[in-house]
């Protein structure tokens, strides 16, 4: 295996491509009793129209979040009480981009990485689990439309995007689901869920080499082909509509506001525009900043986060919080941003940003199931999470306020409430 160590984290990363064409990553941490496990495929909800040589499939929206609530099926049960019965605690999740299944576990490590790769490679669907399933995601999907968060959320990309599939929400639709059948599960699961198309990432106290003797022994020894995905137009800079609110019964009024960004789709490019956007929303929205002690003074603003979000080939800017005056945030959203474009950023207190960014990345570290969720991800992109620490991703202050400067302007962004006066 090709060995990384990164001297400044005390992390060292194993890491192999197999033949089949599954990448193989490995951090071990010897002085844990702990070890977590993840395997995933680079499939999400937004992958609906897909390609294996001349033919375009078009599926349902939700089928990848319904295919991973089945996946847990197998012929000897249900593979979450195998596991569990083993020690292990596992589960799963579906995102826009990617499709995960994990376990972590304080022993027999390899009896559940054995299990993990068994179910998650082999399908075993009945016309009858299938249909069961559907009533439960079909009340899963009514649960998820009547949060405010789920609304607030999906309406800010349904504003910002026209053509792209990540206006349309991961689990799908009741309407949508109900046009599933056993086949296409297992025509998704034979396109997406190949070696070519996965990640095996771990983290914890494991041998790295029995590691990949695992994968070698129990995954296909054969290449295949990886699906190409459809997703839709390229999308203009400017947001498909500037506001959209709705009425639902909440305390207080929730708002997203949202900007697109073209992202960089692979490699050390990709990972340093997620930073510099990350360190940019940091420097201009973080605690610290002007932005921010001015709505707080003034009781305008809560629960407030920021994310810089890829999915799908799109890139989006996210704020989110709750406000009595959403209005209020947006129009200090734009004061904050024009103030760098005319002055720039202060240099001390970007450099005071910039270490807090640093040391909130290193301390990130500590949690290996998100290490290992990141890893299996990054290697989607062609690059590892923990290429952050090197020398060379060190980011500027020039490079923020470019990205401040393009991004955050009037007509790029769109903003998205969820007000008081719901039945």
């Amino acid at each position: 295996m090709n060995v990384t160590r990164y001297k400044a984290v005390k992390e060292t990363l194993y890491e192999e491509v197999l033949p089949n064409g599954l990448t193989v990553r490995v951090v071990p941490r010897p002085q844990f009793r702990r070890s977590f496990a993840v395997f995933a495929t680079d499939y999400g909800g937004a992958d609906q129209r897909f390609s294996l040589g001349d033919t375009w499939i078009d599926t349902p929206a939700g089928i990848a979040h319904y295919l991973e609530h089945k996946m847990f099926d197998t012929a000897d049960g249900n593979a979450l009480n195998i596991l569990a019965a083993s020690g292990a605690q596992p589960n799963a999740f579906t995102s826009s981009d990617i499709t995960a299944y994990y376990f972590e576990c304080t022993e027999r490590f390899q009896t559940n990485l054995e299990q993990l790769l068994s179910f998650v490679s082999v399908p075993y669907f009945t016309e009858e689990s299938v249909e069961k399933e559907r009533g439960i995601i079909g009340q899963e999907i009514g649960m998820v439309e009547d949060s405010p968060g789920f609304q607030v959320y999906i309406r800010l990309m349904r504003a910002l995007y026209r053509h792209s599939p990540v206006n349309s929400s991961v689990a799908g639709t009741v309407e949508s689901i109900a046009k599933i059948t056993v086949q296409d599960l297992y025509n998704c699961h034979k396109a997406f869920y190949t070696p070519s198309n996965m990640a095996l990432a771990v983290v914890g106290n494991v041998d790295p080499e029995a590691v990949l003797d695992t994968a070698r022994r129990l995954l296909p020894a054969e290449k295949a082909p990886k699906p190409v995905v459809d997703y839709g137009e390229d999308e203009p800079e400017l947001p498909k509509e500037r506001y959209t609110e709705l009425h639902m019964e909440v305390s207080a009024p929730q708002f997203m506001i949202g900007a697109k960004v073209r992202p960089e789709r692979s490699g050390q490019a990709h990972l340093r525009q997620k930073h510099v956007g990350n360190l940019s929303m940091a420097a201009l929205f973080g605690r610290a900043s002007r932005f921010y002690t001015t709505l707080y003074s003034k009781n305008l603003l809560s629960g407030f986060e920021y994310d810089f979000d890829y999915a799908a080939n799109a890139a989006t800017l996210c704020l989110a919080g709750e406000s009595a005056n959403p209005q209020a945030v947006l129009e200090q959203v734009i004061s904050a941003a024009d103030e760098v474009r005319r002055n720039g950023l202060d240099k001390e207190k970007f450099q005071r940003v910039k270490n807090a960014a640093l040391g909130n990345l290193i301390f990130s570290l500590e949690d290996m199931d998100d290490l290992a969720v990141s890893l299996a991800q990054s290697s989607f992109y062609d690059y590892n999470t923990l290429d952050a620490h090197r020398p060379e991703a060190d980011v500027t202050m020039e490079e923020c306020e470019a990205f401040i400067t393009e991004h955050f302007t009037p007509e790029r962004l769109a903003m998205s409430v969820v007000s008081p006066g719901g039945k």
